[in-house]
């Protein structure tokens, strides 16, 4: 196998990943409340209104896929993007998803 083919196989691993971090609804609205900056565990819990044995299971995903990065102070954790991009990515994202449910509502309302 070629060093090329390895590659590519390594990017399409990755990227089905982020993909599937990116399959619960919670994991991106962490990704979300962290693009103002550094959380902890507990803060996040509270301000998304999860127990926060949840936000730190959601964490530990996005922390395995390498979305976030923890980082230590005294006895807490804080977790904050470890690329900026991510937010970028999932706006776009969103664009299209909504130009998609505007597609469907003018079909839905031209059948009625």
């Amino acid at each position: 196998m070629t060093d090329q083919s390895t590659l590519r196989r390594q990017v399409d691993q990755l990227h089905a990943e982020i993909c599937q971090a990116l399959s619960d609804p919670n994991r991106i609205l962490i990704l979300y409340e962290l693009r103002d900056g550094a959380r902890n565990v507990g803060e996040l819990a509270e301000s998304l209104g999860l127990p926060q044995p949840t936000a730190s299971r959601h964490l530990k995903i996005l922390r395995d896929r390498r979305m976030v990065v923890a980082t230590r102070d005294g006895t807490s954790i804080f977790y904050r993007l470890a690329d900026e991009r991510v937010i970028q990515a999932l706006n776009l994202l969103r664009e299209v998803l909504a130009a998609i449910l505007d597609t469907r509502n003018a079909l839905a309302e031209e059948l009625t």
